[in-house]
C-alpha cells in the first residue's frame, strides 16, 4: 500500500515539477551562477536543476545524516556541488531534528499526532503501526547570512526551501542578505499536521517588505501543501 501511494503521488508530482520548471526557466534561463538548496534530501532537486541549466556552483543542506550519506554518494564526482549537513535557520544553535520514517518528512518542528492528516498519511506509512514514527537526533543549525559572507557569495540565483515547517525560519535567517537572492522556490505546508508558529501570510509579508513578490503558486496534488516562487523586483522588470 505504501509503495502504491507513493507511486501514484510521483506521477503528479511530475506534472507539477513540469510547471514549476516552466516557470523558473523563463526567469532564470539557461546558466545561474549559484543555486542555494535548503532541504536537499538525497539530491532530487539538484539532481533536476543541472538536466535544466549550467550551474557554476551549488550549495545543498540537508541536515538529517542518515539522509545526507545517501545525498553524498548521490552527488560524488561533481565538482561545483558543495554540501553541508546543517540545519538551516534563524539563528546558529543546536536543535532537535525529528528523523521521520518517511525521510522526506523529517522536520525540527513536532508533529500533531490528533491531526486527521497525521492519522491518514502514516495509516498508509506505518499500517501494521510497528515502526516509531519520529526519532530526534541533535544537529547543528547555521545562519545563511553567516555562510554566504563567509563563501564570499554575491548573488544567489535560485534559493530553494523544502523543511517542512521551517522555511520561515530559514527566510529570516538570510536577513540583510536576502537582497542578493534572485528567485526563492519554497513549499508551505496548510495541514495541522505541522507544529510551527507561523502562517503563510507571515512569509508572504516579510518577503514583501523585503521587495518581494509571489509570481507563482500551484497546489500539490491529494495534499494541503503549495509550492510558491517569489521574485526580487531588483532584478526583474515585471
Amino acid at each position: 500500500m505504501k509503495y502504491l501511494v507513493k507511486f501514484i503521488l510521483n506521477i503528479f508530482d511530475y506534472f507539477t515539477e513540469k510547471k514549476i520548471d516552466s516557470v523558473l526557466k523563463k526567469k532564470l534561463g539557461k546558466h545561474l551562477s549559484c543555486l542555494v538548496d535548503v532541504g536537499s534530501h538525497k539530491g532530487e532537486y539538484i539532481k533536476k536543476c543541472l538536466s535544466l541549466y549550467n550551474i557554476d556552483k551549488i550549495y545543498g543542506f540537508e541536515a538529517n545524516p542518515v539522509t545526507f550519506k545517501i545525498l553524498l554518494s548521490n552527488c560524488k564526482n561533481k565538482t561545483n556541488i558543495f554540501l553541508n549537513n546543517y540545519g538551516v535557520g534563524e539563528i546558529k544553535k543546536k536543535i532537535n531534528l525529528f528523523q521521520n520514517i518517511e525521510s522526506s518528512s523529517s522536520s525540527f518542528n513536532q508533529l500533531n499526532t490528533d491531526s486527521n492528516y497525521f492519522k491518514k498519511k502514516y495509516f498508509f506509512l506505518n499500517f501494521f503501526g510497528k515502526k516509531k514514527i519520529l526519532n530526534p537526533v541533535s544537529v547543528e543549525v547555521v545562519r545563511l547570512k553567516d555562510f554566504i559572507i563567509k563563501k564570499k557569495i554575491e548573488k544567489i540565483n535560485l534559493l530553494k526551501i523544502d523543511t517542512e515547517g521551517y522555511e520561515f525560519n530559514v527566510i529570516k535567517g538570510l536577513d540583510s542578505e536576502i537582497k542578493n537572492v534572485h528567485l526563492i522556490h519554497l513549499e508551505h505546508h496548510f495541514d495541522d499536521m505541522i507544529i510551527k508558529n507561523y502562517t503563510l501570510s507571515d512569509i508572504h509579508n516579510y518577503l514583501e517588505n523585503k521587495g518581494f513578490k509571489k509570481i507563482f503558486k500551484i497546489k500539490m496534488k491529494f495534499r494541503k501543501s503549495f509550492e510558491y516562487i517569489y521574485q526580487n523586483q531588483l532584478f526583474f522588470n515585471e
